[in-house]
């Protein structure tokens, strides 16, 4: 386990955040929503707390906790004052090592998360996504939605539970980050007590991301949804992870393509000069694998080719020209002096330093930040585009009420 801690005496509580090598990559595809299950199911019950004790701890110091899982992890987050450092570590450590899974709750939270996974498939914006996932990454591990199905989450067992928090759950691969008005020495010493003799013999390993496989040709898919009148719609490809050497230049460039003030291009072009989309904005999510690049609109059902048309011909625009000078400039601006907001609290450190550390980046990225912001190049973000974005060869996923001639 990789500690990481930060002292901040500006203000009197501590922040405990960070991840374990758990996430839904690690389960069987007919056990879709295991790692999302098991990793709600860690703070239900211990071996040594009840789930009110575990609760009435954390409130009567007036702390929070909390734990989900992803495709990669399961991430935590805790706060507290920082007096009551030591609490918060001894919760998460007998909550992580020692969870009992009492049956009655699992089943309680089992009910719930199939609520949540009807109220999703009831979504226009989350059908989008699924299918959208399914397209661009057919054959590959993130096709799969980590929350899982319901006729998947529905048949899973108390030992399918049991057993995956055995083999997955372990301290190779955590990251532990402590930010707040405590010694770094004692922040230390609390976790070597609590983690020091952590072992899993048979942890299993972080399975490697494969590459997502390219598109040949554009591909589309409608997912007709009744009871619905407006459709969202995903449009895009497969984009780089965060290791890649081009994700600096393809984040500040997405930024000038759908996010920067009124949603970028995107959001002037189809929102503010159409009228064609309620929203319409982009994002390239780079993580330790290939995240999407993709483009996200609310649109009425009348307008759905025209959307189309022009989110490809502003992709186009995008892959065919290097971006303006002003553009390069304001969009690096807006990058470095955000920085300082992002980290200005406990928790925001906190965060950053379990981005760090899990791409492993190196300790002084944050130092490194602006120069490397500024060493951008318009070239570099046309590359990026280019690299990722083929306007011939793009994925459409639409979600809302069956449209005409579909």
């Amino acid at each position: 386990m990789v500690l990481l801690a930060r002292e901040n005496f500006a203000s009197p509580s501590v922040v405990v955040a960070g991840n374990l090598m758990a996430g839904s990559l690690a389960e069987a595809p007919e056990k879709a929503g295991l790692a999302d299950l098991t990793a709600s199911a860690l703070m239900r019950g211990t071996h040594s707390r009840s789930f009110d004790e575990i609760y009435q701890t954390i409130e009567s110091i007036g702390a929070s906790l909390s734990i989900g899982a992803g495709s990669h992890h399961t991430s935590f987050r805790g706060k507290a004052l920082a007096e009551d450092l030591q609490v918060i570590l001894d919760l998460l450590s007998d909550v992580l090592r020692s969870p009992s899974f009492p049956k009655r709750d699992v089943e309680q939270l089992r009910a719930e998360k199939l609520t949540g996974l009807a109220l999703r498939d009831q979504d226009t914006s989350s059908v989008a996504d699924m299918a959208f996932d399914k397209l661009i990454y057919k054959g590959h591990p993130y096709s799969q939605a980590s929350d899982g199905y319901p006729e998947t989450v529905e048949h899973l067992s108390l030992a399918d539970i049991r057993a995956f928090h055995r083999r997955a759950f372990g301290p190779r691969g955590a990251v532990l980050v402590v930010v707040g008005a405590v010694k770094a020495k004692r922040a230390l010493d609390a976790v070597q007590a609590l983690f020091g003799d952590w072992s899993v013999k048979d942890q299993v390993a972080s399975p490697d991301v494969p590459d997502a496989p390219r598109l040949r040709k554009p591909i589309r898919k409608n997912v007709a949804m009744a009871g619905k009148t407006q459709v969202d719609l995903v449009i895009g490809a497969a984009g780089p992870r965060r290791s890649a050497p081009e994700y600096l230049a393809a984040s500040l460039g997405n930024n000038v393509l759908g996010r920067f003030g009124l949603y970028g291009r995107l959001g002037d072009r189809v929102r503010q000069q159409e009228g064609l989309a309620y929203y319409a904005y982009s994002s390239v999510t780079g993580g330790t694998g290939p995240g999407p690049w993709k483009i996200s609109a609310g649109v009425n059902p009348a307008n759905v080719d025209r959307a189309v048309e022009l989110i490809k011909d502003e992709v186009k625009r995008f892959t065919e020209k290097r971006i303006g000078a002003s553009e390069l400039t304001d969009n690096q601006a807006n990058f470095i002096g955000r920085l300082p907001l992002q980290l200005e609290s406990n928790g925001g450190v906190a965060g950053g330093l379990v981005y760090i550390e899990r791409h492993q980046l190196g300790l002084d990225y944050y130092q490194r930040y602006p120069e490397s912001i500024l060493g951008i190049t318009r070239d570099a973000v046309l590359e990026a585009a280019r690299r990722y974005l083929d306007p011939d060869r793009l994925a459409v996923a639409v979600a809302g009420p069956k449209l005409r001639g579909a």
